[in-house]
């Protein structure tokens, strides 16, 4: 692939391989990624692809628009699919349409060098989902529920032996899902550019990729990179480990943070404005510390129930940035929000056990992703232990 992509005008530099993990690696030999053998100074240029090699859902639907594929966002608009469903319902088709050429696709060598297996929750067994945790489940069944949503097959420009085939219709959906990132020009578009889509995912990144006025796609570094490094951008938040998992398939095990798991029914409009999000009711893996955001809301939920002036007070304190006023409502009423987080923690570390049991003597052969639903949910215990005897003692 590398001569296909020389030849087709790619250009890296000095150092610049792929490589493949073999070592503490959940499918051993199978992880191929970008790495560089040179030190690699900050702001520099490290892989330039050009505009004709890569694929746009812009471009895509441009290309395959038609009556047909009107009826299918019809009905994707039925079951209330997002913009970027539709995007990637488009590169599904241009993926199909490519490969169903073969060998005389301009992209079959870059098609051809593709991951066959994936570990991410659209490839899970109904048995997996059962062993996964409230918060990572609920981001499991939407990856399920979108690969269902986009397996739209009523498009006659394929052939009838491309349209009945579901495996390869799920294995098109996994490539855009894990391998295409919107552009960064505010155009919405979805993009590969082949090589630049075998960087690995970093909690800290090295290197950042952008696309020029002509769509030609631009890799630099954005710091110093030593020798032997792997090169690494950013699939997004690194304190969501669950959700990386979810789409992505590999656990994050180096995610500063993980969403604290604390998930009300109803969240209401003054619970987000205290903080109530994914990204900020956080854990923190090495210190055990919790986020502000959780005790605020831990707080508000308490007095809610025990007393509504002083949960109004809180509101507006935090609103107003009266940090006096809300301090002192924290240490009146932390025996209550401590033991509401402590409950909280002993309940989840119960439903992690129960969960492991549940996968005991369970054949990897038939549920091969188990192993690593077993890691992501021994990461999160570990968290929680580290906040459970920050706050609590051993």
């Amino acid at each position: 692939m590398e001569e296909w992509a020389a030849a087709c005008g790619v250009q890296w530099i000095e150092g610049f391989h792929l490589t493949a993990s073999r070592e503490d690696s959940d499918v051993p030999g199978l992880d191929v990624f970008a790495a560089t053998l040179q030190d690699t100074p900050a702001y520099s240029p490290v892989l330039y692809v050009p505009s004709e090699m890569v694929l746009s859902s812009n471009r895509a639907y441009m290309e395959l628009h038609c009556q047909e594929t009107e009826d299918v966002e019809k009905l994707l608009q039925e079951v209330n699919a997002k913009e970027d469903q539709l995007r990637q319902y488009y590169l599904m088709l241009k993926i199909l349409t490519e490969y169903e050429k073969g060998e005389t696709s301009p992209w079959y060598p870059w098609l051809n060098s593709l991951p066959r297996y994936f570990s991410n929750a659209a490839s899970m067994t109904p048995f997996c989902f059962k062993c996964l945790p409230t918060y990572m489940a609920s981001l499991a069944r939407k990856e399920r529920a979108n690969l269902n949503n986009l397996r739209f097959r009523r498009v006659s420009f394929l052939s009838e032996e491309i349209r009945s085939n579901e495996e390869l219709w799920t294995w098109a959906y996994q490539i855009v899902i894990t391998r295409s990132f919107e552009a960064n020009d505010g155009s919405g578009d979805l993009r590969f550019a082949p090589m630049a889509d075998m960087f690995n995912h970093g909690t800290v990144p090295n290197i950042e990729i952008g696309y020029d006025d002509e769509g030609n796609c631009h890799v630099q570094a954005t710091t110093d990179i030593p020798a032997g490094s792997p090169l690494c951008m950013s699939y997004g938040d690194p304190t969501n480990p669950s959700f990386l998992f979810a789409r992505y398939g590999f656990v994050d095990e180096s995610s500063p943070a993980t969403f604290c798991k604390i998930m009300p029914a109803h969240v209401s409009d003054e619970m987000k404005d205290m903080g109530y999000a994914q990204d900020r009711m956080l854990f923190f893996k090495d210190t055990g510390e919790v986020s502000e955001e959780v005790f605020d809301l831990l707080l508000y939920k308490h007095l809610r129930v025990a007393d509504a002036e002083l949960k109004t007070e809180l509101y507006r304190a935090h609103m107003s940035g009266d940090y006096q006023t809300k301090q002192a409502l924290h240490e009146q009423f932390y025996p209550e929000t401590a033991a509401k987080l402590l409950e909280h923690i002993d309940n989840f570390l119960k439903l992690l056990d129960d969960l492991s049991k549940k996968a005991e003597n369970r054949d990897i052969k038939e549920h091969p992703r188990l192993p690593l639903i077993m890691r992501h949910n021994a990461f999160v215990r570990r968290t929680f232990l580290a906040v459970r005897a920050r706050y609590f003692g051993p």
